[in-house]
């Protein structure tokens, strides 16, 4: 399948090198725009940004996915699905039904649970003793979608955030890889989530 991927901070790197790695092919990458960081506040570039351009990979960079040009510019790349991670912004309608397949969103919970942002430190503050990530077909709604796939992760008593992220975005990247095969051959069907 032709995809764009859509990511912006570290832990969308590995789903991101798996993917291009993969029978399918990365013909662009959706990111935020630079931001400012550390005390001179100088525009600094997200970490999915660099890599693509590394494998000559076109990067979009829209303000918001509302703006018309924007969408013109992802029509004009043709894909087939979209795969997010931590994109960090909302998609609309118009911009949902661009690809053939959708946008299809890898989120580190297994939903319904912890929707949102920050789902890993939230698990981890309410002491849950097992989460994971899931592969859903992204909506208009937050993190609301029907399902494709759900892998599982014990939290351990001495994690930290950062190492069970670091955990869920390696393995998650082969779920995300998985899943898009499965829409590719047909094999694969989202279901609702549970209420």
């Amino acid at each position: 399948m032709r995809l764009v991927f859509a990511g912006t901070p570290e832990v969308a790197l590995p789903s991101l090198d798996a993917l291009v790695a993969s029978s399918h092919e990365v013909v662009g990458v959706i990111t935020r725009p630079d931001a400012p960081a550390g005390r001179g506040r100088t525009l600094v570039p997200s970490p999915v940004r660099v890599r693509p351009q590394e494998h000559g990979i076109p990067v979009l960079t829209p303000r918001t996915p509302r703006d018309p040009d924007f969408q013109a510019q992802l029509r004009a790349l043709a894909p087939d699905c979209c795969p997010v991670v931590a994109y960090g912004a909302l998609v609309p309608r118009a911009a949902l039904d661009i690809p053939v397949h959708g946008w299809v969103n890898l989120h580190f919970s297994l939903l319904p649970a912890w929707r949102g942002a920050a789902p890993v430190q939230h698990a981890i503050r309410s002491g849950d003793e097992v989460t994971g990530a899931t592969t859903f077909l992204l909506e208009e709604g937050l993190d609301t979608g029907p399902v494709y796939g759900v892998m599982t992760e014990t939290i351990q008593p001495s994690d930290t955030s950062g190492e069970l992220l670091g955990r869920l975005a390696t393995a998650g990247a082969g779920l995300l890889v998985a899943t898009l095969d499965g829409i590719a051959s047909g094999d694969l069907v989202a279901k609702p989530q549970p209420a």
